[in-house]
């Protein structure tokens, strides 16, 4: 590498996903494929000693684990700590990979690359990866809210041990994976096998990255809405099949699955799409800062795109839980329809209240 890497960010990939889902499978690959890249791996293991390391191959890649027991608070200074000492070793590799404990909610190492000012200097968070078990993710939902959130904080899920469940169990392990996480991109696997391309250098997270290799990244179908009838007694996930990602995996067909809530009853995330025209932003932003401070602990990720009277560029924002930014993407297209979208992902959201006080902040006509 160049001396101008000190400059270009390092992207991260965080590796998620429960006990045994397949993670260390994954990374091995990462760490023995011959991809032309240098890793530096983050281990963060749960319990006193560490095991995950002496389940990873021999590589010349750079391992650095870090025994703090569980990821919550106390990981950000870990990890700060973990990745500043990389950063003081240029060269040295190309990208980092962060492997979570199976028992790890995702979203405060996300958050440590997404905040954190001296990290997010020198680093660029690239995609979290969840890792689902198949064959267990039913029993997992009925007994861990951490499963859930792994899928629903994901950029990329890799449903794996496809091997180990009927394709009928799979088509519907698959619809529930969709309703919690509409967004994600979705590969089937055996043994964590997938063409590292799929996973690694992704720019998913970056939310006008993701815009720019798919436009209609944060599109719903028009005709796709759920409209329920009198009888209807499910919990209102509106699933929003995206529609716009078959990048190659010609295995993985986007069927519209019936908009019924999950056939596995246990899910609580839901996603809200929010569609509207153009926002007046001194009504917009007191808004979203409102909602972020008041449902922000349920909100998982907010990502969205808005159209603001009389501004000729496209301003894109994302959330986690409360902290939000947002920033101008680029100039509106000739032709390019003017128009705000908006998805939550998170619990115990309020539809009705979103979509009134959203469209409160419209340019009145």
């Amino acid at each position: 590498m160049t001396e101008t890497s000190t400059q270009k960010p390092i992207p991260v990939t965080v590796l998620t996903g429960y006990l045994g889902a397949g993670k260390t499978t994954l990374l091995n690959r990462i760490l023995s494929e011959n991809h032309g890249r240098k890793y530096a791996v983050i281990v963060n293991e749960f319990g006193e000693i560490g095991i995950d390391n002496d389940l990873i191959v021999e590589s010349d890649e750079e391992i650095y684990e870090m025994n703090n027991g569980c990821v919550c608070c106390t990981v950000r200074g870990d990890l700060i700590r973990v990745v500043e000492g990389l950063m003081r070793r240029p060269g040295r590799f190309d990208a980092i990979v962060v492997e979570t404990t199976g028992l790890a909610d995702p979203v405060p190492v996300a958050q440590t690359f997404f905040m954190d000012d001296d990290v997010r200097a020198k680093t660029e968070l690239d995609a979290v990866v969840a890792l689902v078990d198949a064959k267990h993710l039913p029993l997992r939902l009925k007994d861990s809210r951490e499963a859930e959130d792994q899928i629903a904080f994901a950029d990329v899920v890799l449903l794996n041990k496809t091997d180990l469940v009927t394709p009928e169990e799979l088509e519907r392990i698959e619809a529930t994976v969709r309703v919690i996480n509409p967004s994600a991109r979705i590969y089937r696997t055996q043994r964590s096998e997938i063409d590292l391309t799929k996973v690694l250098d992704q720019g998913a997270f970056n939310l006008e990255k993701a815009l720019e290799n798919d436009p209609h990244f944060l599109d719903q179908d028009e005709h796709d809405e759920h409209v329920c009838g009198p009888d209807c007694d499910h919990d209102h996930h509106h699933h929003h099949d995206h529609h716009d990602h078959d990048h190659g995996h010609d295995h993985h067909h986007h069927h519209h699955h019936d908009h019924a809530p999950s056939p596995i009853h246990d899910v609580t995330v839901q996603s809200i799409s929010l569609r509207g025209g153009e926002m007046n932003p001194d009504r917009f932003f007191p808004w979203i800062q409102k909602i972020t401070q008041t449902d922000g602990p349920n909100i998982l990720r907010l990502k969205g795109i808005i159209a603001f009277a009389g501004d000729a560029e496209r301003y894109v924002v994302q959330g986690v839980h409360m902290i939000i930014e947002g920033d101008h993407q680029r100039a509106w297209k000739d032709g390019e329809k003017r128009e705000t979208r908006l998805v939550f992902i998170g619990r115990d959201l309020d539809r009705e209240k979103l979509e009134r006080t959203f469209k409160a902040c419209e340019v009145q006509a």
